[in-house]
């Protein structure tokens, strides 16, 4: 017969075992198929010329508003409205220099965004150490982002040249009113 003793035969009452939850690995990527992603890359690489278009074309944009507004001021001074005190010789003013603001808003640099930016020693040192299939990857991304950046800055040229036709067109008004 076996003596037994209740240390033995008993489990502690005061331990609690934890368990801590085990964290499943992130799932895998879906595998993308080589030629796939070379599609995609020639895409958005023509969405990134195609955006390069409008921005050529923004800028023939601000091109003739800078001459419609600088047709402006010699058309006051000419008729000479502008030295006329009235409503209307304050209103052509202001909207002159309201015009030539919102067209110096649009003309001043942007940064315009660019990648890979050759100028980042980083780029050599961590981009090119990936493989191809990573590298495409990863450029793929930054084109996505340089596309927003650059959609960002043509956006608010776009709605700039808009606000200074308005003006220019206003204020082309107002002086036809006032003669």
């Amino acid at each position: 017969i076996r003596d037994s003793s209740p240390e033995e035969t008993t489990e502690p009452v005061g331990e609690v075992q934890l368990s801590f939850p085990i964290e499943e690995p992130a799932p895998a990527a879906p595998a993308i198929s080589p030629i796939t992603l070379k599609l995609a890359a020639r895409d958005v690489r023509r969405v990134l010329d195609i955006q390069q278009d409008q921005s050529q074309t923004l800028t023939t944009k601000l091109n003739i508003l800078f001459v419609a507004n600088g047709a402006l001021l010699p058309s006051l001074s000419i008729s000479r409205l502008i030295v006329i005190g009235s409503v209307f010789s304050v209103a052509e003013v202001l909207g002159f220099l309201l015009s030539f603001s919102l067209l110096m808003g649009a003309f001043l640099p942007r940064q315009v965004a660019v990648t890979p930016n050759l100028e980042d020693r980083e780029f050599l040192e961590t981009y090119l150490a990936l493989p191809d299939y990573e590298y495409q990857l990863q450029m793929l991304v930054n084109l996505q982002e340089t596309y927003n950046a650059n959609k960002q800055r043509l956006d608010d040229i776009s709605q700039s040249l808009k606000y200074a036709a308005y003006t220019i067109w206003g204020t082309a008004a107002i002086m036809l009113v006032h003669i």
